[in-house]
């Protein structure tokens, strides 16, 4: 019996074990709350057409565009090392400043206040 097919009988046998541990060991005792579907904190009980709040989409959209700034700046330090970075400094500072300016707007006209 070679190495390879003792280490995938092993596996084999390894894997089963703790798949029917898994269904043997654990008390399942169901209640309402651990049946019913959660879903973005709102109760499944109640409507289906809540009013939704369009505070959490700009939340969500700031927070894409933050991360991608970051995700577009990485190669940054990179791009420093090569013998003429200015091109890419002045399209990485003018990204900045779009951005930097979009959070200013959205400061100033009370886009970030949660409260009403």
């Amino acid at each position: 019996m070679t190495a390879m097919t003792f280490l995938i009988i092993l596996t084999i046998v390894i894997s089963s074990i703790f798949a029917a541990a898994a269904h043997i060991l654990p008390a399942r005792i169901p209640d309402n709350d651990k049946t019913s579907p959660y879903e973005c904190g709102f109760d499944p009980i109640n409507s289906a057409r809540l009013p939704f709040s369009f505070r959490f989409f700009l939340v969500a959209i700031l927070f894409l565009l933050f991360d991608l700034e970051i995700a577009l700046l990485f190669p940054l330090p990179a791009a420093l090392t090569i013998s003429d970075p200015s091109t890419f400094l002045v399209v990485s500072a003018t990204f900045m400043t779009i951005l930097t300016l979009g959070l200013v707007f959205e400061w100033v006209n009370g886009g970030l206040e949660w409260a009403e």
